[in-house]
């Protein structure tokens, strides 16, 4: 039964101007957990306050490739300290996107995490699939190049399905590897561009991925809108009570 969690960029406009109001709002929406991705200069003392006032899990946290690599023991250290041991690498620049070395650097990292008592993820778009390395994937690449003690996965299903993918034969195929997947949803428009949109009212097939990844062993759902055309509270609100919906209709995923 998946767990459902908020990725915090949703809100990011929000938790500028009122980082601890925005977390309450969360919780008292229902999300179990959420995932960071900036902590707007609060200290970790802060957050673990925040927190366990609030009832939220730290599930885990967006840290920047560039920050993971240089100090790697200061996000440990931070994040241990608000109970988060999930370490996650966001995105890669095109700059960043020598595979190979990106895939040395992530094992480098992840043995670091290893040794420290957390545990480092690398978390995809599209680009990962449409990018090749020896005509595979740069997305299976870095898996195949980095064993599963020094890296996880954390599936975005959404951009896998962008990409031309089908995201249950990758929750299938990484299963027992993937603790995190993200549950977003997308409209393609003519152009062929995406836009991310409130869960069910895109093409992504989302209870075929709640499944498979809950028979998968996956442990949280992690909602995320990269771009709300109405309000984002309202936007995230009603991701929620999308879910709320598929679990009274018995799906595996519980809010």
């Amino acid at each position: 039964m998946l767990k459902v969690g908020l990725q915090l960029y949703t809100l990011r406009e929000e938790l500028e101007q009122d980082f601890e109001g925005t977390l309450r709002k969360v919780a008292e929406l229902g999300y179990s957990g959420v995932e960071f991705f900036h902590f707007f200069g609060r200290t970790a003392e802060q957050v673990k306050a925040l927190l366990a006032e609030t009832g939220l899990v730290a599930l885990g946290a967006h840290r920047p490739y560039d920050v993971m690599l240089n100090d790697t023991e200061q996000e440990i250290s931070f994040n241990l300290e608000i109970g988060n041991k999930n370490l996650i690498v966001p995105y890669l620049t095109e700059e960043q996107r020598n595979w190979e070395e990106a895939a040395a650097n992530l094992r480098l990292i992840g043995e670091k995490c290893k040794a420290g008592g957390a545990v480092l993820a690398y978390h995809n778009h599209d680009f990962e699939f449409t990018e090749k390395v020896d005509g595979r994937p740069a997305f299976d690449y870095i898996f195949e190049a980095a064993p599963a003690e020094q890296l996880q996965v954390e599936l975005d299903t959404c951009w896998v399905h962008f990409a031309g993918y089908d995201p249950v034969e990758y929750i299938n195929k990484y299963a027992g590897r993937l603790p995190i997947i993200h549950l977003k949803d997308v409209k393609k428009h003519v152009d062929g561009s995406p836009e991310t949109v409130v869960l069910g009212e895109g093409e992504v097939n989302l209870p075929a991925i709640i499944e498979a990844a809950a028979a998968a062993g996956v442990e949280w759902a992690v909602v995320e809108q990269d771009f709300c055309s109405r309000d984002p509270l309202a936007s995230v609100t009603d991701s929620l009570n999308w879910i709320k919906t598929y679990e009274a209709q018995g799906g595996n995923i519980h809010v």
